[in-house]
């Protein structure tokens, strides 16, 4: 049964694809998060390993957060890596493994990437879609990447 909400099931179709693409880069920045903590090394590993595991675990719950979101929205989640793969914003390097810093580096561009991505959905969901509980929804997703990536920024200064 579709939801009967106020917004147009062909409005709430184009938000949830929208929230599909925001499911598939949190899922694919999770997994390039496991990945930075698993193999960081060197000097500040045990702080890096455990503020990379914080990240995940934040990412985990956003993740959770989006999947039922969309089925709050009357459509089925995707949950496969091809349907994200498909869908993702963010670059993946298999085979590559970088120091510390260029760990930082990377996770960062990739949180800037929502951050710019979720601030045009936002617009979307408020004008066009008219749907203020998911506009709503993603601004207090894209404050999180912002927090993460200042605390990702601190340390590059």
């Amino acid at each position: 049964m579709k939801p009967q909400i106020g917004i147009s099931e062909k409005k709430l179709e184009h938000v949830t694809d929208l929230l599909s693409i925001v499911l598939s880069d949190e899922m694919t920045l999770y997994v390039k998060t496991r990945k930075a903590h698993w193999n960081v090394s060197g000097e500040s590993f045990m702080e890096l390993h455990k503020l990379f595991e914080n990240h995940y675990t934040q990412l985990e719950e956003t993740i959770d957060e989006v999947a039922e979101r969309i089925g709050k929205l009357g459509s089925k989640t995707i949950g496969t890596m091809q349907e994200y793969g498909k869908l993702t914003s963010i670059k993946e390097y298999p085979g590559k493994y970088p120091s510390s810093k260029e760990m930082i580096k990377e996770l960062l561009k990739d949180h800037e990437t929502v951050i710019i991505e979720v601030r045009k959905f936002i617009e979307k969901c408020s004008d066009e879609y008219k749907d203020a509980g998911t506009a709503d929804f993603l601004t207090g997703l894209m404050e999180l990447h912002e927090t993460i990536s200042w605390t990702l920024r601190r340390y590059l200064n």
